[in-house]
C-alpha cells in the first residue's frame, strides 16, 4: 500500500471525492493526508477527514497566506492537534518565487509554526520555494534555541544542501511527480542518494501530475506513478518501496500509525 503523504483534498468540488478514493483505492493508494493552508478551509479539512476512514489532514497557513489577517499563534495552531484526525502541522514555510505574502511575515509565520510542532509533538510540513538558505538558517536557530521538533520538506525540488540540513535535524524529504519529470535528472539524484528511512511519496494534487499524467490535474491515485520512478531511482521493487514509505509514514506521522 502507498499513502499520499500530501494534497489538497479541499481543492475539489464536494463530489468529486467519493471518485477520486475510489481511484486511489484502485491504484493501491491506501491512505492519503490532505494539507492546510489556510485557517478558514480548516472546517472542511477536518469534516473530510471525519468522514473517510483514509484521509488524515493537517492544520496551517500557506507561507502565500501569511500576509492574510491576524497570524496564528503556536498555542492556537497546536490546540487544534487535539482532534485525532489532526496528524501535522502545516504547510508552512518560505516562498520567494512567488513573494504573495511579505517576507517577514512569511519567517513570523514559518516560526509559529515551528513552535506548534515542538508543542503538539506532530512533524512540521515545509514549503520551500527558492529561499533555500533561509529555510535552513531558521530550521537551525529555531532548532538550537527551543528544542528538537519533526519535519518533512514537502514536494522537493529544492537544492541536495536544503535536504542534506533537513535530513541532518531528523527530517524527512517527500518527492512528487516532479520527480518523473524528464529534465529532473538531478533532483532524481538526490532522490537516489538520501538515507532510505526518510524518504516520502507525494502528489500534492490537484498540482504537479506526474509523467504520465503530466498537464492533467493531478489526484492521489498518481502517486504510485511517482513511487515507481523513485524505486527505478532507489534500484528497489515498486513493492518494497511502497513499504518502505510507508512504514516511513507512519514513524513521522505518529498519529496515523
Amino acid at each position: 500500500m502507498l499513502i499520499d503523504s500530501h494534497c489538497h483534498l479541499d481543492y475539489f468540488q464536494a463530489g468529486e471525492i467519493e471518485g477520486i478514493l475510489a481511484r486511489a483505492a484502485a491504484a493501491d493508494v491506501g491512505e492519503m493526508v490532505t494539507i492546510g493552508t489556510r485557517l478558514s478551509e480548516f472546517p472542511r479539512m477536518r469534516a473530510l477527514a471525519e468522514a473517510h476512514a483514509n484521509v488524515w489532514c493537517t492544520v496551517g497557513v500557506h507561507p502565500h497566506n501569511a500576509g492574510e489577517g491576524t497570524a496564528p499563534t503556536p498555542e492556537s495552531l497546536a490546540a487544534e492537534t487535539a482532534h485525532p484526525r489532526v496528524i501535522g502541522i502545516g504547510e508552512s514555510g518560505l516562498d520567494y518565487f512567488y513573494d504573495k505574502a511579505p517576507r517577514d511575515r512569511q519567517a513570523a509565520s514559518f516560526r509559529a509554526h515551528i513552535r506548534a510542532a515542538r508543542l503538539s509533538g506532530l512533524p512540521l510540513v515545509i514549503h520551500a520555494r527558492d529561499a533555500d538558505a533561509d529555510i535552513a538558517a531558521i530550521l537551525r536557530d529555531e532548532w538550537d534555541t527551543g528544542g528538537n521538533f519533526y519535519l518533512v520538506l514537502h514536494c522537493f525540488s529544492s537544492t541536495r544542501a536544503l535536504a542534506e540540513a533537513g535530513v541532518a535535524l531528523g527530517g524527512y524529504v517527500s518527492f512528487s511527480g516532479i520527480l518523473t519529470f524528464p529534465k529532473s535528472t538531478e533532483l532524481r539524484e538526490i532522490a537516489r542518494d538520501l538515507p532510505a528511512d526518510r524518504l516520502l511519496v507525494e502528489t500534492d494534487a490537484p498540482y504537479l501530475a506526474p509523467v504520465p499524467n503530466r498537464g492533467k490535474r493531478n489526484e492521489p491515485a498518481f502517486v504510485a506513478h511517482t513511487a515507481s520512478v523513485l524505486a527505478q531511482v532507489r534500484g528497489m521493487e515498486p513493492a518494497a518501496l511502497a513499504d518502505l514509505t510507508t512504514a516511513n509514514f507512519r514513524r513521522l506521522f505518529r498519529k496515523a500509525a
